[in-house]
């Protein structure tokens, strides 16, 4: 978790690491997170928020937003992603989360190979998430705000099983799909063929 010391060095000052959770569920949005760390700050048991417990990642959130220079978390709904498909809305989501910070990096370190439509100075970094701070702390960021967004839509939603599986295709998921058809926050393109598998069972056995 040093990638960003070469980039100080080269006399940055304010470096934005942003990630992305959320594109493979059925359903709820994606969300991005940008945050910008002053450079001596280190926070222990920052890593890919995936590696981590989700009580560790509630542990570390707070910690992150109180050392952050800011913060921005931004989210893509359901629709936008059926509209212009997950990639272009995951670069929309980023773009996004950046523009809501409330100083302007001048430099972002973004995870994966993806290249945003912002006028700043960027890196692709594939892997960043666990090899670079700043993204490590907005994939966490990120995780536990998607996390907390999909539980609560589990109580609006009940038989799908969001707030255990945030959105993603379980098995629980997949049979509330089967039973109670599709919710408004499920994704059309990622999610319709689950409902349409089970009608043509249906049809087969009637």
């Amino acid at each position: 978790m040093t990638y960003e010391r070469e980039y100080f060095a080269e006399g940055y000052r304010l470096i934005a690491g942003v990630d992305e959770v959320g594109r493979g569920p059925l359903a709820g949005p994606v969300v991005a997170c940008a945050v910008i760390l002053p450079a001596d700050v280190r926070i222990e048991g920052v890593d890919d928020s995936k590696k981590l417990s989700k009580k560790k990642r509630a542990e570390l959130a707070p910690i992150i937003k109180e050392k952050a220079i800011c913060y921005s978390i931004a989210e893509v709904d359901e629709q936008m992603i059926d509209e212009i498909n997950i990639y272009q809305a995951t670069r929309l989501c980023m773009k996004r989360a950046l523009e809501g910070l409330k100083e302007k990096p001048d430099l972002i370190l973004s995870d994966g190979n993806l290249t945003l439509d912002i006028d700043i100075d960027q890196k692709s970094v594939v892997g960043g998430d666990g090899r670079v701070f700043s993204i490590g702390a907005a994939s966490i960021l990120a995780k536990v705000y998607r996390d907390e967004l999909m539980a609560r839509y589990a109580l609006e939603f009940p038989g799908y099983g969001f707030e255990h599986n945030a959105g993603y295709g379980t098995r629980e998921h997949i049979e509330g799909i089967a039973m109670r058809g599709l919710c408004r926050i499920h994704r059309r393109t990622f999610a319709e063929k689950f409902w349409e598998e089970r009608e043509k069972t249906l049809q087969s056995n009637s």
